[in-house]
């Protein structure tokens, strides 16, 4: 679950040899997995030809090697020149400014290399990452997530910013932040799926062996009660949803499937994905839509009908609506010769 962009999709800037580059900025006290997790994520992007779409560089304020909070020294590639000639630019989380929490200052290095990014280039934290752009000002007016934990405390700190601690990641256009930990992999594979499509998305999502796509938001990960061994889940009718999203699917077909009462099945779904099933229904039609969309020739009248929309007209207001575009530019945008011959 995010916040929708409506912006048009972007563009993404590339360097000559067509990368999308990145920097991620590491500060003291951050946490190996948070920081590894764009190069990772995006290196598994390749193109048709097997060549990397995107150039990731690990980098620090000052150029120097820092501790993280594993005990072990990280040596970046770069300094802050990184961030400067970046198209986008992620920050991990630090947990050696505890300042931050309070709505204290940034380190003049720290600051003084945020100050060097270039206008117009996409900022992206993840997790308690969100503290460091909101401590410089840039979350200032926008809508933002971080750790649900944490959300309390972010709140008092920097009450200019927006925070929904609800949902797995924000994307406010060249602005996006993630919640905790994991969901750093949720956001970087929602920005693959902006720059290069579902496809792209699904093959690195594939690579890293992660889902592609992870319903509901954070609240679903808050400790709660366990329910008991004997209470049915919703976990069979889902798949089995995935399978007939081309037909009517009511809340009565649904339930009854799953040999709930509609009542029971609705609370149910929405215990364990954290949106009704109408959402989810709407989202895996969508997402059913993008890639056939980029795959095939179909046209948006037998895409809508094989998705379950039931007409060209209902594609496009729910695609307008959730992505800012038609189903006519976003194929425009990702479907090419190339990729139906390549079967992507």
């Amino acid at each position: 679950m995010q916040w929708p962009c409506t912006d048009p999709l972007p563009d993404p800037s590339a360097d000559a040899a067509g990368r999308h580059r990145i920097a991620v900025l590491a500060l003291p006290g951050v946490p190996p997995f948070e920081l590894g997790i764009p190069s990772r994520v995006f290196g598994s992007v390749l193109d048709a030809g097997s060549r990397p779409l995107y150039e990731v560089t690990v980098c620090t304020a000052d150029g120097a090697p820092v501790l993280s909070d594993a005990g072990f020294t990280v040596q970046p590639a770069a300094g802050p020149e990184a961030l400067a000639a970046a198209d986008t630019v992620i920050v991990p989380p630090t947990h050696a400014m505890p300042e931050l929490g309070r709505g204290g200052p940034l380190p003049p290095e720290v600051t003084a290399a945020i100050a060097g990014i270039r206008p117009g280039t996409r900022l992206v934290s993840i997790c308690a990452g969100s503290y460091v752009l909101a401590a410089a000002g840039l979350l200032d007016g926008r809508p933002a997530t971080t750790h649900w934990g944490l959300a309390p405390e972010f709140r008092r700190a920097y009450p200019r910013v927006k925070v929904d601690e609800e949902v797995l990641f924000v994307d406010d256009g060249d602005v996006l932040t993630s919640a905790g930990v994991a969901a750093g992999v949720d956001l970087c594979l929602h920005m693959i799926r902006r720059d290069h499509g579902a496809a792209a998305a699904n093959r690195a999502a594939r690579m890293c062996v992660v889902p592609p796509w992870r319903d509901g938001g954070q609240a679903q990960y808050i400790d709660r009660p366990v329910p008991e061994p004997t209470v049915g889940t919703t976990t069979a009718t889902r798949a089995w949803a995935l399978e007939h999203l081309g037909e009517p699917l009511t809340l009565n077909r649904l339930a009854e499937h799953a040999r709930m009462s509609l009542r029971s099945f609705t609370r149910r779904f929405r215990d364990e994905v954290g949106m009704t099933p109408v959402q989810w229904l709407t989202a895996q039609r969508l997402e059913l839509a993008k890639q056939l969309l980029e795959t095939t020739d179909l046209s948006i009248d037998l895409v809508a009908h094989r998705c379950g929309f039931g007409s060209a007209n209902s594609l496009r207001a729910h695609m307008r609506t959730a992505f800012g575009v038609s189903p006519a530019s976003y194929r425009r945008t990702f479907h090419t010769d190339d990729l139906v011959k390549a079967g992507v």
